[in-house]
């Protein structure tokens, strides 16, 4: 009853929130549009999306400005979400925002790393990271090399990490994502999910497990198909915890000497027969519709739980995604088939 008391007021927001989200007829609509501008007018249509796509004038439909608006809307549902949150889902939606922070130094990494000519585009992100983060924008737009980056993280989490690496000599940008990747999933198993209590943390627990789990699967596939690594390489490259997957079948996945054998091993695990009904996808799209069956299903058993703040943020993500993605699909013409096999997953 106590649970049911302290989510009765978010869960309704929530639940508000989502049936603005868009449904698989909106994507085949979208699909089917001829050009960037009729797909931004039909977004103007939509609840969850008019307000902000109401104000650009049409010279700015260019793609890095449609993330910019997309990415506010989701920035602004979190808001909402974290005015309606108690203490308890307050802790879990700090722990949430930090898959954000690592998005965000992965980005500006990018731009120092590869001496791209161009501006720190992230203002639009300072509003929120100003309220939520332990990131300063305002340091990291000031940074002109990798060197300079590190140090303007100086007084966060990832700053520890980041230093040992830049230490070393010949560190690529892959060890730079693969070391923020490391750290961010190894956290958030041993420390954080201690701040979660009773039903919240088994389902947090369940929920990262899970993630790791399908995040080994796909980083050991393409360690050995596309890179032949080896595995003593291959064992440095993933997430040190197993979850589903027992330690036998991890090593034995990382050990196996081809890819062959690789799928032939991966069938024998927990996921495969579990998900046996979607083994025709890619690994990403297998990863990704895992997880939001996982989610939706604990949502339903638990609706009055952080299960459903969880499953809100995840499709909100995910919708994000598969409009970034149908807008460059129209941008270089493909037809709505092929637009529709690029988007993929099922829809909630």
């Amino acid at each position: 009853m106590g649970n049911v008391m302290s989510y009765s007021g978010l869960t309704t927001k929530i639940r508000a929130m989502q049936a603005k989200l868009l449904t698989w007829r909106d994507f085949e609509n979208i699909s089917n549009l001829k050009s960037v501008p009729e797909a931004i007018e039909y977004l103007k249509g939509k609840p969850a999306y008019t307000r902000y796509v109401g104000q650009m004038d049409i010279s700015l439909y260019h793609r890095g400005n449609i993330e910019k608006i997309l990415y506010q809307s989701l920035f602004d549902d979190y808001t909402r979400i974290f005015r309606f949150a108690g203490m308890e889902q307050k802790k879990f939606l700090k722990l949430y925002w930090k898959r954000y922070e690592i998005d965000l130094i992965n980005y500006c990494l990018r731009i120092v790393f590869n001496h791209y000519d161009m501006p720190f585009d992230i203002a639009y992100k300072k509003e929120f990271f100003d309220k939520y983060s332990q990131i300063s924008i305002d340091r990291l737009i000031t940074s002109r090399n990798v060197e300079e980056l590190i140090d303007n993280l100086r007084d966060t989490e990832y700053y520890a990490p980041l230093k040992a690496l830049r230490d070393t000599e010949g560190a690529t940008l892959f060890d730079y994502d693969l070391t923020l990747d490391l750290y961010y999933f190894s956290e958030m198993w041993r420390k954080n999910r201690r701040l979660l209590h009773g039903k919240e943390r088994e389902m947090y627990v369940r929920d990262i497990g899970m993630k790791i789990d399908l995040l080994n699967i796909q980083w050991i596939y393409r360690a050995k198909k596309y890179y032949n690594k080896l595995p003593p390489d291959i064992y440095s490259m993933t997430i040190p915890v197993q979850y589903r997957l027992s330690v036998e079948e991890f090593k034995s996945l990382v050990e196996t000497p081809t890819v062959e054998e690789y799928e032939k091993r991966l069938e024998e695990t927990y996921y495969a027969r579990k998900y046996a009904d979607i083994s025709g996808m890619t690994l990403e799209a297998t990863y990704k519709e895992c997880l939001q069956r996982q989610y939706i299903s604990d949502r339903r058993r638990n609706p009055y739980s952080i299960a459903t703040v969880n499953t809100y943020l995840f499709l909100k993500e995910e919708e994000i995604y598969r409009l970034t993605t149908a807008l460059e699909c129209i941008r270089y013409g493909l037809s709505s088939r092929e637009t529709l096999g690029y988007l993929g997953g099922v829809m909630q």
